[in-house]
């Protein structure tokens, strides 16, 4: 019999570490080959982790709710394997990457100052001394900080908990000294808020891990950025009868179903390549000014909330490539099968209100981007066509799109002229074209 160690895959560059949400199997059940053993969640994403050998599982080394680093040993499985001495560990495991060496170093070395055990006995992760390096947290403060993982084991959540309540806590006063010599108390302006009120009927709902993390992307957004909106409407007219004529024959050709949204897709990324000042980022003083055009794209999930998969290069694909993208993230999506680096490094986000029914909407811009595009639903209108011959009135398929973009760097101008565009692009729909 040998041990094989189940280490926390690598889930992507920018992500370090992982909280583990639920056990799939306990200690002495037999594991089979890519069974999968736990759940395990990111700030971005959740996932499974499956087993790289068949087994017993003989040992948990991280309960619920614990934050692991990635290439920790989570779990030890029992193998039938023989081995004297030596863990069985497949090639591709033993092979650590060089991003996840340099994280792991990183984090040490930031992490110097805090010990890993205390005194007393209690033992502190990288994790959690690189927190407490970065928020000023004095070792004494750590040792009266309850855990509540494994042993009494800090958690991330336990420290972070720890610092929301000690910047609540008042600050004293400061003391002015007036021109009559008199020492007074400064007031400080306090917001209260309202308890609500629960009465007997009620039912008191716990918001999801997902939501709560939206709630404080949205309200951090709207504290971050100055929003402003710009509305257009746009003729689709050409555009619905190009599709109605080539969507079969596209789904024949390609084996894939041709909606709207790869459509509209496809001119934003044109746009944006027209207007790359849309296509950038604050850092302080700076802008940073994206050289790949990485689309986001708001797809609802089953339990109601947002998930923005994200459309690397986008300005590089052609019709049939976008839409290809567009079907795949949105199906992973809804099944909660997207990887970590599948829903980050957007560059700008365009989310379709119009598949709720709305006509239109003001989106919060996604951070750390600065724009972000709604679009409407399309609906059949009367409207003014001009012609040679004089105007009338006829029935065309229009729809509103909404542009969000934060006024600290994006003008009305480019913000205004950003949708102009993409309404030309779109209105010069050749109906003769072939995908």
């Amino acid at each position: 019999m040998a041990r094989f160690e189940l280490k926390l895959p690598k889930m992507g560059e920018s992500v370090a570490e992982a909280t583990i949400t639920s056990w799939l199997k306990e200690v002495g059940e037999t594991i089979e080959l890519d069974e999968a053993i736990v759940e395990i969640a990111t700030d971005k994403v959740d996932s499974e982790v499956p087993s790289e050998v068949e087994g017993i599982l003989v040992e948990i080394l991280f309960e619920k709710d614990e934050v692991v680093a990635v290439g920790a040993t989570i779990a030890i499985i029992e193998t039938a394997v023989d081995s004297a001495s030596e863990s069985v560990t497949p090639k591709e495991v033993l092979q650590v990457t060089a991003v996840e060496k340099t994280i792991e170093k990183a984090i040490e070395v930031v992490a110097a100052p805090i010990s890993k055990t205390s005194e007393s006995g209690k033992f502190y992760s990288p994790l959690v001394r690189n927190i407490a390096k970065t928020e000023g947290i004095t070792m004494d403060e750590l040792e009266t900080i309850s855990g509540s993982g494994k042993d009494g084991r800090v958690a991330k959540n336990d420290i972070l908990s720890f610092i929301e309540n000690r910047k609540s806590v008042p600050e004293a006063a400061p003391i002015k000294i007036t021109e009559e010599k008199e020492i007074q108390p400064t007031q400080k302006a306090t917001q209260k808020v309202t308890p609500v009120s629960v009465n007997g009927e009620d039912e008191v709902i716990e918001m999801t891990r997902m939501g709560k993390l939206i709630s404080k992307h949205m309200v951090n957004s709207v504290q971050t950025a100055a929003h402003v909106q710009s509305f257009i409407e746009i003729d689709v007219t050409n555009i619905v009868k190009w599709r109605t004529k080539v969507k079969d024959a596209f789904f024949s050709r390609e084996g894939e179903k041709l909606t709207f949204t790869p459509i509209l897709m496809h001119a934003v990324a044109a746009t944006i390549k027209k207007f790359p000042m849309i296509n950038i980022a604050i850092d302080g003083d700076h802008i940073i000014k994206r050289k790949n055009i990485n689309l986001g794209m708001a797809a609802a999930l089953p339990d109601g909330n947002l998930i923005v998969p994200v459309i690397k290069n986008a300005d590089q694909l052609n019709l049939v490539g976008m839409t290809k993208s567009v079907n795949d993230l949105a199906n992973r999506a809804r099944n909660n099968a997207l990887k970590p680096d599948e829903i980050q490094g957007g560059t700008y986000t365009v989310t379709n209100v119009g598949g709720f029914g709305s006509v239109m909407g003001t989106p919060i811009i996604n951070q750390p981007q600065v724009a972000i595009l709604a679009l409407g639903a399309i609906r059949k209108v009367p409207a003014v066509i001009e012609t040679s011959e004089g105007d009338f009135i006829g029935i065309r398929q229009k729809m509103f799109v909404s542009h969000s973009y934060d006024h600290r760097v994006v003008n009305g101008a480019l913000g205004g002229m950003f949708i102009k565009t993409l309404k030309e692009i779109l209105e010069a729909w050749d109906v003769n074209q072939d995908f």
